[in-house]
């Protein structure tokens, strides 16, 4: 690849819609960026010519949305149509201010610390201090996570930084006065390889590009290694998760964490037993304190029995 600002670099173009717009409650001090599709072919064209080029494209290169299926009239390098990104909006409803799993009682009052913990985190000590994600894994947002992770449409990653920046939003007030380390949870080399990128990787220098002004983040892609490759974690009970992933990751300069807060980044939180063996690890490391931020969360329904959903055995030792 060129660098950026290489004028004569061949660029890459997917005809679909236009603006990547996330309505990001949860960022409100998140600096919004330029649109995903490349501003710098349109410069100096009036409205109606670049609707005119556009409808153009539309025409010689038909497309359709790859959430809602129905045509595309605008260019960009994303293949989602503006309404379907409108529609991804932030968790609603009240969640366990530790893990981010939906509470569904409607009794649970917050603690004398004024949280709101799940019946699992009133019972287990978690290894991370919190962990939030921007939206629920479900719908749209389900949809572009595996745009970029199976199909690898890459500028999905932009959107989903959007995202993810907002979720380190909430974040941000709780971290001390030093550098907090970012670490994207790794592949391992052969995954990586097949796929030519880490998906929490590309998600995570998005939504710093966005987010951090002040440089108060620092991404660390290299410190955290997946040491053996691992099998699916779907189907598995929370026994089997967790010695599928046991020894699975470690630290590769320990001195480098040592004393220092850590965010850890994923796409997904899904029944979190990845997130708190990386988050063990980078404790044995010597981090101070870990917080875990992704772009979605798989949500509990109603009906499900929280620490089952969770992968959590309570009362068996498993934190």
């Amino acid at each position: 690849m060129a660098a950026a600002g290489d004028s004569a670099a061949p660029k890459e173009a997917v005809f679909s819609s236009s603006e990547d717009r996330i309505r990001a409650v949860q960022a409100r001090n998140v600096v919004v960026g330029r649109p995903i599709a490349s501003e710098r072919a349109w410069q100096g064209l009036t409205p109606l010519f670049r609707r005119s080029a556009e409808s153009l494209f539309s025409v010689l290169f038909p497309s359709d949305c790859r959430i809602c299926g129905l045509p595309l009239l605008n260019v960009s390098r994303l293949p989602v149509c503006p309404d379907c990104l409108d529609e991804i909006s932030p968790v609603e409803g009240r969640v366990c201010s530790i893990c981010g799993e939906r509470v569904l009682s409607s009794y649970a009052l917050a603690d004398d610390d004024g949280w709101v913990r799940c019946p699992v985190c009133r019972r287990i000590e978690r290894p991370f201090e919190r962990a939030v994600a921007y939206g629920s894994y479900e719908d749209g947002l389900r949809e572009l996570v595996h745009l970029l992770k199976f199909n690898g449409v890459r500028p999905a990653a932009r959107v989903l930084g959007r995202m993810l920046a907002g979720a380190l939003a909430g974040l941000e007030p709780e971290f001390g006065k030093e550098t907090v380390l970012v670490i994207p949870v790794p592949l391992f080399k052969g995954k990586r390889r097949q796929r030519g990128f880490n998906q929490a990787e590309v998600i995570a220098r998005a939504a710093l590009k966005i987010h951090d002004g002040n440089r108060r983040l620092q991404l660390a892609s290299g410190l955290l290694l997946r040491t053996r490759d691992t099998h699916s974690q779907i189907g598995l009970t929370s026994h089997q998760r967790r010695e599928n992933l046991r020894g699975a990751f470690k630290v590769a300069r320990a001195a480098e964490v040592n004393g220092r807060e850590v965010v850890l980044v994923d796409d997904v939180y899904t029944t979190g037993t990845t997130a708190m063996e990386c988050s063990r690890v980078l404790r044995r490391a010597g981090a101070s304190k870990v917080w875990v931020a992704t772009a979605a969360r798989t949500m509990k329904q109603a009906g499900f029995g929280v620490a089952t959903f969770q992968g959590i055995e309570v009362g068996a030792g498993a934190a």
